[in-house]
């Protein structure tokens, strides 16, 4: 528990080939994991200057811990291209659910931490902010808006998780 953020509620992996990286967790028991071949962004920006990041997403959870999957398709600026591009592929980020985004935010930019990221997927109250931890190379905060559609369609998950059989372990765009 983070006294700043809270729980941790979810870890992010930055992967080259997410088909592969869904395929391997559910060999390991965790699905069904829903999957997004191009997410919209309202918005996105990169260090400032708006991106046109194109991304697929796949998210499942292992009890109350979500795990997000993300493959960047383009070479557009963003701090997972910057990631890959330093070799890495794996985890990048730990992320932090809220349900009051403004004031997370500007509690974080008080206790100065530097926006790296951030967008919107769903509305105003789907934002999220990615925050420079430079003490910890490859590990960013994500501080995420889940007052709105996205924290719905994440509690779906989480149930849908707690009582899953093995059977159908991907599961297109809702």
């Amino acid at each position: 528990m983070s006294r700043i953020f809270g729980q941790i509620a979810q870890i992010g992996y930055v992967v080259r080939d997410i088909h592969a990286s869904m395929d391997r967790w559910v060999q390991h028991g965790v699905g069904p994991w829903f999957y997004v071949d191009r997410v919209q962004t309202d918005y996105f920006r990169h260090r400032g200057v708006d991106s046109d990041l194109e991304m697929s997403v796949a998210v499942a959870n292992s009890g109350e811990l979500q795990i997000e999957l993300i493959q960047q398709r383009n070479d557009a600026p963003s701090a997972y291209r910057e990631f890959l591009d330093a070799g890495r592929e794996g985890m990048q980020h730990v992320a932090y659910w809220t349900t009051d985004f403004p004031a997370l935010y500007e509690k974080a930019i008080a206790l100065g931490y530097r926006v790296v990221q951030e967008g919107s997927i769903g509305g105003e109250r789907g934002r999220f902010a990615y925050l420079d931890t430079e003490h910890e190379p490859g590990t960013m905060i994500e501080i995420s808006d889940v007052s709105g559609p996205k924290g719905q369609f994440f509690s779906y998950v989480r149930d849908v998780a707690a009582g899953w059989d093995g059977s159908d372990p991907i599961r297109g765009q809702l």
